[in-house]
């Protein structure tokens, strides 16, 4: 017989589980249906519903999303992932947001300070000595994986600013040249 079907002939365990499922008259070759087989879970309505918790709360997981709607970690899963096409997006720190007539001076000071860098080449440079003071807070602000948001990829990136907590806090006050600190307090 295998000269005669080649490689579409069954293998040798093949015709041993045949005979076996024969001698106990199994004779229909369709998979029955058993219980404990999985259903689909992946409706309208499944995916309706997963789109409406996203929507409300961002930070949800898909635990949560899971046990909410009585379905698999992995139906979830592909719903919001595959079908929604949702992904976790962390919010990058920014120092603070700037108005457009701060970013306006910012810009005029920069172009000032290349034009004297220009006229003036290496030493101008040499002699510029800065200096910052800010708040140093006392907190522990949000980790990254607690901010992360469910966005479409499509969608722009969440940001957060900086908020003024009210634990304490001190000033610190730092100068520095092209060599390094000068001064901090």
């Amino acid at each position: 017989m295998k000269f005669q079907y080649g490689d579409a002939w069954l293998s040798q365990q093949q015709a041993y589980e045949w005979s076996r499922k024969l001698a106990n008259s199994v004779t229909s070759v369709e998979d029955i249906s058993r219980p404990g087989q999985a259903q689909r879970v992946v409706t309208p309505q499944n995916i309706a519903a997963v789109e409406a918790i996203v929507l409300e709360n961002r930070r949800v997981t898909q635990n949560d999303i899971a046990a909410c709607l009585k379905i698999g970690h992995g139906s979830a899963h592909r719903i919001v992932h595959d079908v929604l096409e949702f992904h976790k997006a962390s919010s990058r720190w920014v120092p603070r947001q700037l108005t457009p007539e701060l970013r306006e001076r910012h810009v005029d000071t920069c172009e000032e300070l290349l034009r004297h860098f220009e006229r003036e080449g290496d030493g101008f440079l040499a002699r510029i000595v800065t200096g910052d003071e800010t708040w140093v807070h006392l907190h522990q602000p949000e980790t990254k994986r607690a901010s992360n948001e469910w966005r479409h990829s499509s969608s722009p990136k969440p940001k957060k600013f900086r908020t003024e907590p009210s634990a304490g806090k001190v000033m610190l006050t730092l100068f520095w040249d092209e060599k390094g600190v000068i001064l901090f307090a």
